[in-house]
């Protein structure tokens, strides 16, 4: 879920509208009820029709029911790394160590465990970057054509 930065001004209730004369908009576009379920405002947030901020009508395909059913939502990406990590109870457990030489838009780091290394790569530039040889464990979007797309992150297996 993004940011609501078109909430009416009537709505707005974090202190700093108030105390900067009304000229910043503060928080409260982060503040937005949470959509669990249905079609419509307030998507299960209430019982009320009227929350205490008003929920975007957009975002219905955000809704915890909506994700459930999306193996590609964002709800399924988090519940899988959860999965994953419980599965491979060692991630966490190994030595972290940043990867460096990589260009200013990837991120990458690896956890070293006996006898492989799990690296975590997060591209946040513009074009699709190779990945590391290995097994993908969890990526954040589909691989095309075994590129990890832009603004997303994957973890890959390796054997050492």
């Amino acid at each position: 879920m993004r940011r609501v930065d078109d909430l009416p001004e009537a709505c707005l209730h974090d202190p700093i509208w108030e105390r900067s004369g009304h000229t910043f908009r503060g928080r409260d576009g982060c503040r937005i009820p949470l959509p669990w379920a249905g079609d419509r405002p307030p998507f299960g947030f209430s019982t009320s029709p009227k929350t205490w901020l008003p929920v975007p009508d957009s975002w219905a395909s955000l809704t915890v029911e909506a994700e459930i059913a999306d193996p590609g939502s964002m709800l399924t990406l988090y519940r899988d790394a959860l999965r994953l990590r419980h599965e491979q109870r060692a991630l966490g457990r190994g030595e972290f160590r940043w990867v460096e030489g990589l260009a200013d838009d990837i991120l990458a780091f690896d956890l070293v465990l006996s006898g492989e290394t799990v690296r975590v790569v997060a591209n946040f530039g513009a074009a699709p970057v190779a990945l590391p040889a290995g097994k993908v464990l969890l990526a954040s979007s589909p691989l095309e054509e075994g590129l990890l797309a832009s603004d997303a992150a994957a973890w890959v297996r390796r054997r050492i």
